[in-house]
């Protein structure tokens, strides 16, 4: 890229059943087809699925520096020292999240750097990931001439661009809603506690449809898409013998102008939501529920339930979400965001967005900020072809209705 151009960042969410890349300068999100021209060969990743898995680790190490003045170095140190963990063979490092600092037995510090002690010590959170899984996805995009700078887990992407600062010191659980997976994320007093991901997503809801009306998988997404755009109509009904009339709520749902080729044509509002849809919700937010539970941190969330991902906009998700989880809920859009970004501001593009801004954040710190902290990848080749055809191999269109 040339510098006049200014520094571009290039993120790639890959999920269970499509893949979407962003292209974006910083300060200018744009479209991935206006940029298809530029040759990109350095990009961030998402990496998520059930492989995923996280645990809480402490390091200690002495304040090298004569005078107890701690130091970039002693913060590089004990985290090293928090990440010498026993893992198997088949799993690798890919976060290490320091949640607080504590010095000479001072606890709670978001940064000690300048500060005078003699003993160092960090609590981290650290996301592990399946190696093989890493390794694949590398040579995929190896394969197409792009070097992969860094791996970042779906749920902590995504809560870079759908949660504020706020929710974070409050303690706010994310829960992201992908296809095939569901992301939770835990964050209390600024930093992240927990991570999980669970096998069930929003496909399952549209297997379950496609069952129950018994239409093809690509019918049933389209009536799930409608569905969560198109509120319930209203229509006029007589309601007694004297002529007066009442407005009551439709129950059936014209699906004429979906033109499926089953020529479903109604269908019962009441049939679909709660007979089918509710019920596979419930299921999603009890397993998210036993694990908030054996979190232990499911009392230190204040700030509720934020959704993300495609799953965010099925009809009916965040009654389903207050009835089982019983906490506040919201549905998070991605923020910060500057330039023509109608196509993005959706809850299915939390994570891509959340790749970019994080990519955004590496290129104008050499260190890293607090909490956050990611590995660069050894072994990555490629000849940095051009961008487009990693486009026409992986990316879904920005402008089109994401499919989740």
């Amino acid at each position: 890229m040339n510098a006049s151009e200014g520094r571009i960042v290039v993120a790639v969410d890959v999920g269970t059943y499509k893949v979407v890349t962003v292209i974006a300068k910083v300060d200018e999100y744009i479209t991935a087809e206006r940029m298809a021209g530029y040759s990109a060969s350095h990009i961030i990743a998402s990496i998520g699925g059930s492989q995923i898995e996280c645990l809480n680790s402490r390091g200690v190490v002495a304040v090298s520096n004569p005078n107890g003045e701690i130091s970039p170095t002693d913060l590089a140190r004990v985290i090293d020292a928090a990440k010498a963990v026993s893992l198997p063979s088949t799993k690798e490092i890919i976060h290490v999240l320091p949640r607080n600092y504590t010095v000479d037995g001072q606890e709670g510090i978001k940064d000690p750097i300048g500060m005078t002690g003699v003993r160092l010590e960090v609590d981290t959170h650290i996301i592990t990931a399946n190696s093989i899984a890493v390794r694949n996805l590398e040579k995929a995009f190896s394969e197409v001439g792009v070097d992969v700078d860094s791996f970042v887990f779906n749920g902590y992407a995504s809560s870079f661009s759908v949660l504020s600062d706020t929710e974070k010191e409050l303690g706010v659980i994310l829960i992201d809603i992908g296809a095939g997976t569901t992301d939770i994320q835990i964050y209390t007093e600024g930093s992240v506690a927990y991570s999980s991901v669970l096998a069930i997503g929003a496909r399952h809801i549209t297997n379950d449809l496609a069952i129950g009306l018994r239409i093809s998988l690509e019918s049933a997404e389209k009536i799930k898409l409608y569905l969560s755009q198109v509120p319930q109509k209203r229509v006029i009904r007589p309601d007694d013998a004297e002529g007066r009339k009442e407005q009551k709520a439709s129950d059936e749902i014209d699906l004429a102008e979906l033109r499926l080729p089953e020529d479903l044509t109604k269908v019962s509002h009441k049939t679909l939501v709660e007979g089918i849809i509710r019920p596979r919700l419930n299921e999603i937010f009890t397993m998210v529920g036993l694990e908030i539970k054996k979190s232990g941190f499911g009392g230190q969330t204040p700030a509720g339930i934020v959704l993300a991902g495609g799953g965010a906009m099925t009809v009916g998700i965040k009654d389903s979400a207050k009835r089982m989880l019983a906490m506040p809920v919201r549905v998070g859009t991605p923020q910060n965001m500057k330039g023509i970004i109608d196509e993005i501001q959706n809850p299915a593009y939390a994570t891509v967005i959340g790749l970019a801004q994080i990519g955004s954040r590496m290129g104008e710190e050499k260190s890293l900020p607090f909490g956050f902290s990611l590995p660069k990848i050894p072994g990555m080749g490629g000849s940095g072809k051009v961008m487009k055809k990693l486009f026409e191999l992986t990316h879904e269109r920005i402008l089109s209705k994401p499919s989740y």
